[in-house]
């Protein structure tokens, strides 16, 4: 009897020996981490099917992965479901939270909570001038206005007279700002159309119907991948040689860029987003490391051209650009 114990306490010993070899083994050669399991919740206003928010998740996936992570995703394009979509993720005591705030003020009290609770907090995306107000570790993504200059100074240097920039979330400040921003730049005749994002044929009819109704607009301006297939389809009911720019990418636009009807697009990576957002909470949980020196983390604007379509498209295919 002495001599099975003896071998179960040698076999237990062994075995958790050679576990912590394998797993220190894996981590010296790149593989998985040896911090606990941490669980990250990232809750974003996405509305359905818009693959820019897919990019997102599969960086914010790929870095769980690799951090030893257990990554829960929620989203809801209505502003007080994303609240409870937040305060979901508090009551599941996460280890850290990422969040978008497109419309910032109302995601004040939730995030006070989740400070209150000690949770580290990392905006991404949008809410940029909310984040520090709100407690925030840091903010990752592109500054809007910034963004929208830089397009603004390419639409100068294409020598476009008429742009008419598209906004298709009423309310959205990130969004607002592109288009300031632009306006800003552009030395040109500039108008602002609100339309329907949720409902493409609709957008898709009052683009048309305006580029019908003023001859002198020679721009359209889309604020995403997805408005921007549906700026092309309206440009072509409208029977005009109108030149489409955007922000964001796509497979239609990495298209559009090679054939010429897209001019160019500004393209703010969200698969770094997503999988910076993850990384820096496990460093912030297991170094206290931040990168950003009380600054946000730029991921854009970065212009993509014709010239830059061939290299992209491999990159669009797998959802990662």
């Amino acid at each position: 009897m002495a001599l099975a114990v003896t071998a179960a306490g040698c076999s237990s010993t062994g075995g958790r020996r050679a576990e912590e070899a394998r797993a220190k083994a894996a981590a010296a050669a790149g593989g998985a981490v040896t911090t606990p399991r941490w669980k990250v919740a990232m809750v974003t206003h996405a509305g359905a099917g818009d693959a820019f928010w897919d990019s997102v998740r599969k960086g914010a996936e790929q870095a769980a992965a690799k951090d030893n992570i257990t990554f829960l995703y929620s989203n809801d394009a209505q502003t007080q479901n994303q609240v409870q979509l937040v305060q979901a993720a508090i009551d599941q005591k996460v280890d850290g939270l990422l969040v978008t705030l497109a419309k910032g003020d109302a995601m004040a009290d939730v995030l006070a909570k989740a400070k209150a609770a000690g949770i580290p907090v990392i905006t991404v995306n949008s809410g940029q001038e909310y984040s520090a107000k709100f407690g925030a570790l840091t903010h990752i993504g592109q500054d809007e206005a910034t963004a929208g200059q830089a397009a603004g100074a390419q639409l100068a240097s294409r020598g476009r007279k008429n742009v008419l920039c598209v906004i298709h979330e009423q309310g959205n400040v990130g969004q607002e700002q592109r288009c300031g921003g632009a306006q800003a730049k552009a030395g040109a005749g500039f108008q602002v159309l609100y339309v329907n994002g949720v409902d493409m044929p609709d957008a898709r009819a009052a683009i048309s119907a305006k580029l019908q109704a003023d001859q002198s607009i020679d721009t359209v301006l889309t604020l995403s991948g997805p408005m921007a297939a549906t700026g092309l389809q309206a440009i072509q009911d409208a029977r005009r040689p109108v030149e489409l720019d955007t922000f964001d990418l796509g497979p239609q636009v990495v298209a559009g860029l090679k054939s010429g009807s897209v001019g160019f697009a500004v393209d703010q990576q969200p698969y770094l987003q997503g999988y910076e957002g993850v990384d820096l909470l496990w460093l912030y949980r297991s170094n206290l490391d931040m990168l950003g020196g009380g600054k946000p983390v730029e991921t854009g604007p970065q212009i993509l051209t014709k010239d830059n379509a061939d290299a992209l498209a491999e990159y669009v295919a797998r959802g990662t650009r």
